[in-house]
């Protein structure tokens, strides 16, 4: 089957006969970044970790006509604005830089929109009909979700611990919304969307006419029990917003850099990563420009890794076989003019969800298997969550009504998405508790347990999602291992208990 969905793990809007949000309520304190100048294109030039650019490099820049943005010294990435054309390929001529390349393709800030998801918003009517048990949060009877980990009963034995921080990379996070206004930790929330931490306060929080998407998601990881809408995976421990995207919807390296540098500096245990790296789909090592995307995002993400935290990131929704000789990516680049290209994803890499170190999260539905559009891929996939799908396809056992995934939405709403965008933050919040229940565990061994303890779950197989007698993907490997669930449903009991 061919997947027709956004090009993008930022939100996914599933065919579910699914009304559409109206605009986003006004949030207080949003700041704007300065933009630089329009004809410039941002750059990223790697250098020896450490040190920072030599006097070499740097006058190498200034010659070139780059001005320095900011340096990140400890992994050697130094974000340039430059209107010169060939400024990268100069600087990858100067001795002391491994690689340079232009992180976008349109000039600064970005022009052109990129496909989001609309959230389908809870109506009013819609929560009144909720019947909560005694003890649930009153939305909590249309998570279908909670009881497919065992979160339901994990939160009998434990809500995480405060001392555990979660990092939502992504749109922005509005800490006024009622249900993460509790959980919410400032100290560990920047914006980083032109690279350079913006510590403003508020301006972690998206616009009004900013994707709700990083706020979903963080209700999806820390909602708080606390007799308010919904209740997160890990409603006990604290979330923090770091919004790398542009107004626009971009998500560009020099942003992600600064996002994990940041949360590997202020004490955040997991990241959550549901998006794509903008402009490329697949980066591509042979590319010069591409390679060097990769080797910033990689010495970023690893350096989080290093100083604590778990980055988790959404595999992706087009239904590909990541494990596949060769992917036809018709999207990239996503800022400029795409051209369909066959590449190899072995060695054309998503970024960040296919870097060493990173937990790779497929989707499943209501129904336990995978998401008609979640991407697939044995030895690339390493946990599944629920992420939702068409409630036509997957539909949920009452009292939920919905296939999708409920979630809070800037203003104090809340309301559906779906995607591996969606399953993502399952799995971090299962991580925070595992971190919860192991405080001395290093990431690795929280890897471990989450691997671990993850309920195995066989190939599905035949694969045939919409019944129309073809096969829709084919999974490889075994109960233990495969291409669709990878070592298993994630499992927050055991995250508590083990």
């Amino acid at each position: 089957m061919t997947a027709h969905f956004p090009r993008s793990r930022r939100a996914l809007a599933v065919p579910a006969g699914m009304a559409m949000a109206t605009a986003l309520a006004l949030l207080p304190n949003v700041s704007a970044a300065a933009e630089p100048d329009a004809t410039s294109l941002s750059y990223v030039v790697n250098v020896q970790p450490g040190h920072g650019p030599s006097p070499r490099v740097e006058r190498a820049i200034a010659e070139a006509g780059g001005t320095i943005v900011t340096s990140y010294d400890q992994i050697g990435v130094v974000v340039v604005h430059s209107a010169n054309p060939d400024f990268a390929r100069t600087l990858r001529t100067v001795p002391g830089v491994a690689s340079a390349g232009n992180t976008r393709n349109a000039p600064l800030p970005a022009q052109s929109t990129t496909d989001v998801g609309t959230p389908k918003v809870l109506s009013t009517a819609e929560a009144a009909a909720v019947e909560a048990a005694e003890g649930q949060d009153p939305l909590q009877p249309l998570q279908w979700d909670l009881p497919a980990i065992k979160a339901d009963q994990a939160h009998e034995k434990s809500l995480g611990s405060r001392d555990v921080t979660v990092a939502v990379i992504d749109t922005g996070v509005d800490d006024t919304h009622p249900d993460l206004a509790p959980n919410f930790d400032r100290e560990a929330s920047v914006n980083c969307v032109t690279g350079k931490p913006d510590t403003t306060d508020g301006a972690w929080r998206p616009g009004p006419t900013e994707s709700a998407h990083g706020t979903h998601v963080a209700g999806e990881i820390a909602a708080a029990k606390n007799g308010v809408g919904m209740t997160g995976v890990a409603p006990g421990v604290k979330v923090s917003g770091i919004k790398v995207s542009t107004t626009a919807g971009y998500f560009y390296t020099e942003a992600v850099v600064c996002g994990f540098v940041w949360a590997a500096e202020h004490g955040v245990d997991v990241t959550n990563n549901s998006y794509y790296t903008d402009p490329w789909y697949f980066n591509c090592k042979n590319d010069p420009d591409q390679k060097a995307l990769v080797d910033a995002i990689t010495r970023a993400s690893r350096y989080a890794e290093k100083k604590g935290a778990v980055n988790v990131a959404a595999a992706g929704n087009e239904n590909y076989d990541l494990a596949a000789d060769e992917i036809t990516d018709p999207v990239s680049p996503n800022d400029g003019t795409p051209s369909e290209r066959v590449i190899d994803p072995s060695e054309c890499l998503d970024i960040p969800t296919q870097l060493p170190g990173v937990v790779t999260v497929a989707s499943t539905g209501a129904k336990g298997i995978k998401s008609s559009f979640s991407n697939h891929g044995l030895g690339v996939i390493d946990i599944a969550a629920p992420g939702g799908d068409s409630t036509r396809f997957q539909t949920p056992a009452p009292p939920a009504t919905s296939g999708l995934i409920l979630g809070t939405l800037p203003g104090g709403r809340w309301g559906y998405m779906a995607g591996t965008s969606m399953a993502s933050p399952h799995v971090a919040g299962v991580a925070a508790l595992i971190k919860s229940t192991h405080p001395w565990a290093p990431p690795a061994a929280v890897k471990a347990l989450l691997y671990a303890q993850a309920d195995a779950t066989a190939c599905t197989d035949p694969y045939d999602i919409d019944g129309d007698g073809k096969i829709d993907a084919v999974c490889e490997g075994s109960k233990n291992r495969n291409g669709f669930y990878g070592w298993g449903m994630t499992d927050a009991l055991d995250a508590v208990t083990k």
